[in-house]
C-alpha cells in the first residue's frame, strides 16, 4: 500500500478521557475547536497560518468575546480534523488508501490552499493521490470505497470520477502488461498446477483476461455500475468477459445465489443488486450462462420485480435455452400460488426460443410500402432435440405437484411437439408420473394427456413397461402391444404381416397429421379388449421376442404372428367399426399412436410398476 509522511515533529496530541484532544506544550492554549462530542485545545498561531476557513471562524468568535468554534459538520469528522491540526502544527502524520480522501475532504473544509500557504495539505495530497495512489491497482479500489461515506463532497473534488478512470484504464491494459498485484482465485492457475512462480506469482504466469473481476466485487453497487459502465465504453473486453465479471459480483455480494435461495431480510438487497446487474448484462447472446441467467430470474422473483426486469431474463433467457438445466428451470411460484413451480414463466421461454427459429424481418421499399420476410429456422437439429429433452425432463418433475392443472402441462409439452423426437420414452414417463401422480382425472383428461405420446417411438423397455402400465387407457395399451408384435416381427427375420386396411392406417399415421379434426367417440374408445385378450395379446408377445433370441428362428414364428394379426378380433374390435364411417374413419385411423384421443377403459388405476424407464 502507498502511503505519504508529512511533518517531522513527534507527535504531541494527548487524550484526556474519550472527550478531550489537547497538545502537550509550555504554551497555553487559546482555542477550542468542537467537533461533534470532542473538544481540541490548541493554538491559533499555527492553525490560522495554513486554514482560511478557521481564520474566519475566529474572527467571528473574538467579535463575540470567544475563544470557542464549531465545526462538527466537518467531513470524516474528528479523525481527519486531528491529521489536519497535526499538519499545521508539523506533526508526523502518514497519509495512505484508507484516510486520504476524508483527509482530503477535510482540508477542503478547512481552506487549506495554496493562497493560504505555498506548500499547503491541499496540494500534497493532490500531489500524492496523481503519482501514488491513481497508479496502484489497489489503494484506487480502496480509496473508491472509501469515498461513500464523504459524498457530495468527494465528488465535487472530482476524486470518484479519477479513480474510476484509473481503475477502469488499469482493467483494459494489455494483459502482457500487468505486472501488479491482483487478487484471482480462479481454477488452473500455474502453480495449481505445479508450476513455480516467483514472489509475487506473476511474472511465472499469463495473465488471464478477467484478472480484475475478482477486486472489483469489493465496490458498492453503485459504484461498481460506473466502473463497469466505464470499462465498457472503452471496448477492449469482449462481452464474456464483462459477464464473467458480472457472475463473480452476484456470487460475492448475494447470500444464498449460488443455491438459487435468499436469506431473510435479503430481499431490498437484492432487488438493488440484480437491478443493476441486469441492466449491465451484454446484449450478445451467450456472453454469460443461461444457468446464471436462470439464477437472477429466481432472485427478481423472490425480491418482487417488475415485469420489465423479469421480461428481459425471460427474453435472453429464451435464446439460449439449449444450455439449461433441468434443475435451473425449476423455479419456485411466487406467494399465494397453488403450484409449486412457475411454470408460465418457462412457457415465455420456450415461446422464445421457438421465435428464434423464424425471424421477422421488415424491410421499407420503393414507395414506403412495408414488407414481412420470413427467414428460414435458424436453430439447429441439435438445440432443438436438446431443448425437447429439458422440456421433457421438466415435465417429469413438474408432474409431482398435484396441484399441476392439466392444462398447463399440456400446454407446455404441445409447444415442442412440432420438434421431432427420436424416441418418446422421456415424454412417455412425464405422462406415466402425471397419471401416477392425479389419479382422479377424468376419462377425458386421460385421453387428452395420452394424444401427447406416439407409440411407435417407445423403446423396448418403455413398451414393457406401458404394456402393464393399467395406469394407461386400454386403447394405449394396445397400440403398444401391435407396434411391439410389428417390432418382434421384424427382429425376428420375417416379413410385415399382412394387416387389415385400418391397421394400417393406425401404422402410417405418425407420417401423416398428428392432429385430427374428427375426434373418436365415447364408444370407440370404450370399446375396448377384454383382460383377457390383453392378456393372451402380451402372451403372443412375448413368445416372438423369446422366439427372436434363438439361433435360427422357427419360421413358424413369424406365420404365427401373421394368422394372429389377421385374425384376432381385438383390434377388429377396436377399428373395424371406424372402416364404416367413410371420411371420419380416415380422419381418426390417419392419427398418430401417440396424438390419438385415448381412453381407458377402467377408471381405477393401479401403480404397480415391472420394469423401470429412465
Amino acid at each position: 500500500m502507498k502511503f505519504m509522511k508529512l511533518g517531522s515533529k513527534s507527535d504531541s496530541f494527548q487524550t484526556d478521557g474519550n472527550s478531550m484532544r489537547y497538545v502537550a506544550a509550555e504554551l497555553a492554549t487559546d482555542i477550542i475547536v468542537d467537533v461533534g462530542d470532542i473538544k481540541f485545545y490548541l493554538h491559533k498561531f499555527p492553525l490560522l497560518s495554513k486554514s482560511g476557513q478557521l481564520q474566519k471562524l475566529v474572527t467571528s468568535a473574538n467579535g463575540e468575546n470567544s475563544d470557542e468554534v464549531d465545526i462538527s459538520d466537518i467531513p470524516g469528522g474528528p479523525s481527519a480534523f486531528e491529521i489536519c491540526a497535526k499538519f499545521c502544527y508539523g506533526m508526523t502524520v502518514t497519509i495512505n488508501a484508507y484516510n486520504v480522501v476524508a483527509t482530503r475532504c477535510a482540508a477542503e473544509y478547512l481552506g487549506m490552499h495554496e493562497t493560504v500557504e505555498k506548500g499547503n495539505l491541499i496540494y500534497k495530497i493532490d500531489v500524492f493521490l496523481s503519482s501514488s495512489i491513481f497508479r496502484s491497482w489497489k489503494d484506487s479500489i480502496i480509496v473508491l470505497q472509501t469515498t461513500r461515506s464523504l459524498l457530495p463532497l468527494s465528488e465535487e473534488l472530482e476524486v470518484i470520477s479519477h479513480c474510476i478512470d484509473a481503475i477502469a484504464a488499469k482493467a483494459c491494459v494489455d494483459v502482457s502488461k500487468v505486472d501488479w498485484s491482483y487478487s484471482y482465485n480462479r481454477k488452473n492457475l500455474p502453480e495449481e498446477n505445479g508450476i513455480d512462480s516467483n514472489l509475487n506469482g506473476l511474472r511465472n504466469r499469463s495473465v488471464p483476461k478477467d484478472w480484475w473481476v475478482e477486486d472489483l466485487c469489493e465496490l458498492e453497487i453503485g459504484l461498481y455500475k460506473r466502473v463497469v459502465t466505464t470499462i465498457r465504453t472503452k471496448a477492449i473486453h469482449s462481452d464474456e468477459v464483462i459477464g464473467e465479471a458480472l457472475k463473480a459480483y452476484a456470487y460475492r455480494r448475494l447470500p444464498g445465489f449460488s443455491k438459487g435461495t435468499i436469506q431473510s431480510g435479503q430481499a431490498a438487497k437484492y432487488r438493488s443488486i440484480v437491478d443493476i446487474i441486469v441492466w449491465l448484462l451484454p446484449a450478445e447472446r451467450g456472453s454469460v450462462s443461461c444457468s446464471f441467467l436462470l439464477k437472477l430470474l429466481k432472485a427478481a422473483i423472490y425480491a418482487d420485480f417488475g415485469d420489465t426486469t423479469k421480461g428481459q431474463l425471460i427474453k435472453k433467457i429464451g435464446q439460449q435455452l439449449e444450455e439449461a438445466s433441468v434443475n435451473d428451470l425449476l423455479i419456485r411460484a411466487g406467494e399465494g400460488e397453488n403450484m409449486m413451480y412457475d411454470v408460465d414463466s418457462v412457457k415465455k421461454m420456450v415461446e422464445e426460443f421457438l421465435v428464434r427459429d423464424q425471424i421477422a424481418e421488415i424491410e421499407s421499399e420503393e414507395g414506403h410500402e412495408v414488407q414481412e420476410i420470413r427467414k428460414p429456422g435458424i436453430l439447429s437439429d441439435a438445440s432443438k432435440l436438446m431443448v425437447v429433452k429439458l422440456i421433457d425432463g421438466y415435465l417429469a418433475e413438474i408432474a409431482k405437484d398435484p396441484n399441476l392443472p392439466l392444462l398447463k402441462f399440456i400446454e407446455l409439452a404441445e409447444m415442442v411437439s412440432g420438434i421431432s423426437r427420436p424416441a418418446h420414452d422421456a415424454l412417455y414417463r412425464a405422462v406415466d408420473m402425471y397419471l401416477k401422480e392425479h389419479p382422479g382425472i377424468s376419462k377425458g383428461e386421460r385421453k387428452r394427456i395420452c394424444k401427447l405420446m406416439d407409440c411407435k417411438k417407445l423403446s423396448v423397455d418403455a413398451c414393457m413397461h406401458a404394456m402393464q402400465n393399467d395406469r394407461l387407457p386400454s386403447r394405449v395399451v394396445v397400440q403398444v402391444l401391435f407396434f411391439e408384435q410389428v417390432r418382434a416381427a421384424a427382429s425376428s427375420g420375417s416379413s410385415t404381416p399382412d394387416l387389415p386396411k385400418s391397421i394400417r392406417d393406425l401404422n402410417n399415421g405418425s407420417q401423416r397429421s398428428s392432429r385430427s379434426t374428427t375426434a373418436n367417440t365415447e364408444e370407440d374408445w370404450d370399446a375396448v379388449a377384454t383382460a383377457e385378450e390383453l392378456k393372451a395379446l402380451k402372451e403372443e408377445v412375448a413368445s416372438l421376442r423369446l422366439a427372436s433370441g434363438r439361433n435360427g428362428v422357427d419360421k413358424a414364428a413369424s406365420n404365427k404372428l401373421k394368422g394372429m394379426l389377421k385374425s384376432k378380433k381385438i383390434f377388429t374390435k377396436l377399428w373395424s367399426s371406424k372402416g364404416e364411417k367413410g371420411e371420419n374413419s380416415g380422419s381418426d385411423s390417419s392419427e398418430s399412436p401417440g396424438s390419438a384421443n385415448i381412453e381407458e377403459a377402467k377408471s381405477t388405476p393401479s401403480r404397480n410398476r415391472r420394469y423401470s424407464v429412465s
